[in-house]
């Protein structure tokens, strides 16, 4: 009789007569059959080894008198005949004499057989007693190894089916031991990366090569709401003759290591966060700029979707109280979105003004003064967060689950709220999400209110400088005239730079400009007496340079002011122009026919340093000559020296006979930069 191949896994398996290839082998259970009469009649090849007496010297032999001592042979010969006429089996340990002559404990099992004529025999099965011991304690160990383990292990066969798990293993994946019994790996365990996983364990089976230490993060059915991790290893397993028998797999739960690694990351960049809105939020003192710096810095590490609204009344300086249930009047300032959304459209475009009921959340928010959190959105919280209800269906399209309003307060004021949307975010907002939140938007509110305050006394500055300046000039004879004020670009302060067209008697017209250093109301309201003085002056009808005389000892008067100024007086009949100059740039003379040039004047001390004399220069002009008086905003810059400004002045002259405010927009637009932190005051006169 021939063994059959067996067919496990797609793979082979015949006997191997070359090593052992089972527990049997291992233990090497040996087997023997004596007839009634208690003579061998069957030997196995293992009863050689265990024995040491070949197949020809034990069959026909009796057994007793062969194998046992003569002081254990009456016990034996009464459980053998006990055996064959009862059936009961026996098992139990005693020696044995080995061919040797030693002594050998075996374990022994003993049963009656009987062949089809009806002749009785026993069959005897024996093993070595220490290997057995020796084996059992291994098995025990292992499975108390297994069982006791707190890490997941399993056996799969080589289709990656569940052979057997350890309790370990149920709790960790909440599926019953008898229940993984035929499942797949990826059954019990529905990794994102199942298939990787996979891949990676046929290559065990194929070379043998373990798989250690795998990282793995996913969400099982157990929990899947939040997200878990595991150390996966895997090793091929083969029997004692080397057959592939599968693979095991430990699996040991580090979720809390995951979890705190991952709280650690995610402290580091909130505080990284925190760290770069100091450097980018409030870089310049303009509330609109500050609000999208807020926006620009929660997206996408806070958000999906974020608004800045500011109270209507706090951005007017108005302190206005309301009960806490009545509606509010937001502008909004900034929108931002980490992708494109359709709940960008929801929201109030930057600039719009807005009525929200104080049933809103953001109403609450600022009503309260404390942030407002929904973790999970419902379709019940979707109209208290929109404001109305086409933006509440335009939110839940966009997928919105999760809010967050935080208001903007400085110094004890509520000025508006901070709105946070979560849409592919999943994770909803939580506690650690509203104190960063509130961290941002207290730093931001701080440089909101400081621009608005800023905003506030700069337009009061600039309301009342553009009150002291002139009208657009009116004809004056023999001149045409277009005169341009440009306050400073970037943040800083409105300053006290004038310019002023004067009728005089006889035709004449006097021009003049000047630049009060420093800036702020008090600048600008220097620059409106200094004008009115120089008005009154101008009614005298006296030298330039005595007029600058008078205007320096005004000067001295007002303290901590230095004044440069350049007064002209061109006489239409003469053609004659004639200036004074009190430190401040010289004019620019072109005209039909000759280059762009700078008119040379004595530079003379700027007002208010005293006791210097001011000198007045006649300069002729021509039919069509332009005379272009300005402050030092048109041509000083950070980077550039003065002289190569005033080259590129020149440059911008070269066609004289250009209209005038054309003329205006080109040096305004040629020499200005955004961030110029000087006004500008220019004047150009055209002779006729």
């Amino acid at each position: 009789m021939t063994a059959e191949p067996i067919r496990s896994g797609g793979d082979v398996y015949g006997p191997d007569t070359t090593a052992p290839t089972g527990l049997l082998d291992v233990l090497s259970v040996s087997a023997m059959v004596i007839d009634i009469d208690g003579r061998i009649v069957f030997w196995t090849p293992q009863a050689e080894d265990l024995f040491g007496y070949t197949a020809q010297e034990a069959l026909g032999k009796y057994a007793a008198r062969l194998l046992i001592h003569p002081e254990h042979l009456q016990s034996v010969v009464r459980l053998f005949a006990e055996v064959l006429e009862t059936g009961r089996s026996w098992a139990g340990a005693f020696p044995i004499r080995h061919k040797d002559g030693s002594s050998r404990l075996m374990e022994f099992r003993n049963m009656r057989l009987q062949d089809d004529l009806g002749d009785v025999y026993a069959l005897g099965i024996a093993a070595d007693h220490n290997l057995l011991q020796r084996v059992e304690t291994d098995l025990a160990l292992c499975e108390r190894l297994i069982n006791q383990s707190p890490i997941g292990l399993a056996l799969l066969d080589p289709d990656l089916c569940y052979l057997l798990v350890n309790p370990a293993l149920e709790r960790i994946d909440g599926i019953p031991a008898e229940d993984h019994v035929g499942l797949r790996l990826r059954d019990a365990m529905p990794l994102p990366d199942v298939d990787t996983i996979e891949s990676a364990l046929r290559q065990v089976l194929t070379t043998g090569t373990p798989l250690l230490d795998q990282y793995h993060v996913g969400r099982p059915p157990t929990d899947p709401e939040h997200e878990h991790a595991w150390s996966l290893s895997f090793y091929r397993l083969e029997d004692p003759g080397g057959r592939v028998l599968g693979a095991a797999a430990s699996v040991v739960d580090v979720t809390e290591r995951h979890r705190a690694a991952a709280e650690a990351d995610r402290a580091r960049r909130r505080l990284a966060l925190i760290a770069e809105a100091s450097t980018r939020v409030g870089t310049t003192l303009e509330v609109d700029r500050t609000a999208h710096e807020l926006a620009e810095i929660a997206v996408p590490q806070l958000a999906d979707v974020v608004a800045v609204d500011i109270l209507d009344s706090a951005l007017a300086l108005r302190r206005s109280r309301r009960p806490d249930n009545g509606s509010e009047l937001f502008r909004a300032l900034a929108l931002k979105a980490s992708h494109p959304t359709v709940a960008l459209r929801a929201a109030d475009p930057p600039g719009d003004v807005a009525s929200y009921e104080g049933d809103r959340l953001v109403t609450l928010c600022v009503h309260t003064g404390r942030p407002v959190l929904v973790r999970h959105v419902s379709e019940q919280d979707i109209p208290r967060i929109a404001r109305d209800a086409e933006a509440g269906a335009l939110l839940a399209r966009a997928g919105v689950h999760s809010y967050l309003a935080v208001p903007l307060i400085a110094h004890g004021e509520v000025l508006g709220a901070l709105d946070l949307k979560r849409t592919r975010n999943p994770l909803p907002f939580d506690e650690d999400d509203v104190i960063l939140a509130g961290e941002l938007a207290g730093r931001a509110a701080v440089a909101i209110d400081n621009a608005r305050w800023f905003q506030s006394v700069r337009n009061t500055a600039l309301t009342l400088q553009r009150s002291l300046l002139p009208d657009h000039p009116p004809h004056h004879t023999g001149l045409e005239l277009a005169s341009r004020y440009q306050p400073a670009q970037a943040t800083s302060e409105v300053g006290g730079d004038w310019y002023d067209v004067i009728p005089l008697t006889d035709d004449k017209t006097a021009l003049v400009v000047g630049d009060v250093m420093g800036n702020g109301i008090d600048a600008a309201a220097t620059m409106g007496r200094l004008r009115t003085a120089t008005c009154a002056y101008a009614d005298l009808d006296l030298e330039p340079g005595d007029v600058l005389r008078h205007l320096d000892k005004i000067t001295c008067d007002l303290e901590h002011y230095i004044v440069t100024c350049l007064y002209a007086v061109y006489d239409p009949r003469t053609r004659q122009c004639r200036i004074a100059n009190a430190g401040h740039m010289p004019p620019a003379l072109a005209g039909p026919g000759h280059p762009p040039t700078l008119l040379e004047l004595p530079t003379g001390a700027p007002l208010g340093v005293g006791g210097v004399a001011f000198e007045t220069t006649t300069a002729e002009l021509a039919p069509g000559d332009l005379l272009v008086l300005y402050t030092d905003g048109l041509v000083e810059t950070r980077l550039h020296s003065i002289d190569d400004r005033l080259a590129v002045l020149l440059t911008f002259l070269d066609e004289p006979g250009r209209p005038l405010e054309e003329i205006c927009d080109l040096l305004l637009h040629g020499l200005r930069h955004p961030d110029d932190h000087d006004d500008v005051a220019l004047l150009i006169a055209r002779t006729q």
